[in-house]
């Protein structure tokens, strides 16, 4: 995981979907989920306060070793991958609603994330991560709102030079991302043998209860379901790792975030199967 191509890969797939995302969206396609106070309150409920609360739970039901503990407070204090918007477009969901809130999540990920650490820090003695506003607030621009700024600067001045590069950039993206999904297993599974049943139980719970919370909360429109249901799974994985190697802990974590990623990955796809089903056979 710590092969130069693989992170380079990594960050220029989440520029390309972000750019590509922004280019296809309008400034007011961003605010108009903000103009819902009821919709943003429950969707930040979910992600940022309910599925860290479901962990702390759950860690304080199974006796975890360490490094299992640590990687799962990281992700719970992680919200907002890269990556959701373009699951949950996969599980059916409404790109506005998934852009708008990945946009949300992301700012408000440089106050959630260090509080939600330092929370996991006073009731777990095994936890003691710790990291600046500033250091967050630089990883989580850098990856996520400058290329969706740039995209949606572009829509704004250039609408019709956006509409010429959404489809190529769509395209781009899609297959960095497929390339991606392919090196993470490979690379990823064999990591899984680090791991002990407990810990891949304690994991696989944690998505099931994740998918069920956003699932529940996102029911005020059918549409949003699925999208808040992937974005309570998918835990930013590159804020997460970035947060562990600044506490010199990368090396222990690492088999439970990318066991996170995979088995998350398992889940979900029946998930959003199932979920594109039931939006075909009841249209909206």
């Amino acid at each position: 995981m710590h092969n130069p191509l693989i992170l380079m890969l990594v960050t220029v797939t989440i520029f390309f979907l972000m750019l590509a995302l922004g280019s296809k969206l309008s400034v007011e396609d961003i605010f108009s989920f903000w103009r819902k106070p009821a919709l943003v309150l429950r969707a930040l409920l979910a992600v940022s306060l309910l599925v860290p609360l479901a962990v702390i739970v759950l860690m304080k039901f199974f006796h975890l070793p360490p490094e299992v503990t640590i990687g799962l407070a990281l992700l719970a204090a992680a919200p907002g991958a890269p990556l959701s918007t373009k699951r949950s477009q996969i599980a059916g969901g409404s790109l506005g609603y998934a852009a708008s809130l990945q946009l949300t999540l992301a700012i408000l990920a440089v106050f959630v994330t260090p509080s939600t650490l330092a929370i996991f820090a006073i009731l777990f003695a095994d936890i003691s991560q710790k990291v600046a506003i500033l250091d967050v607030a630089r990883q989580v621009i850098m990856v996520q709102i400058l290329p969706v700024s740039l995209g949606l600067f572009i829509n704004k001045f250039a609408p019709t030079f956006a509409q010429k590069i959404a489809q190529p950039l769509t395209l781009i993206a899609d297959s960095l991302f497929l390339a991606l999904v392919i090196l993470a297993c490979i690379f990823g599974l064999p990591l899984l043998y680090k791991l002990w049943v407990l810990p891949l139980e304690a994991i696989a719970i944690m998505v099931i209860a994740s998918l069920g919370i956003g699932h529940a909360f996102g029911r005020l429109d059918d549409d949003s379901r699925s999208t808040l249901a992937i974005f309570c799974v998918a835990r930013n994985f590159g804020l997460a790792l970035f947060i562990a190697i600044l506490n010199h802990v990368e090396q222990q974590v690492i088999p439970t975030l990318v066991a996170y990623l995979i088995v998350g990955t398992c889940i979900c796809i029946p998930y959003s199967i199932w979920n594109k089903r039931r939006l075909a056979q009841n249209p909206l």
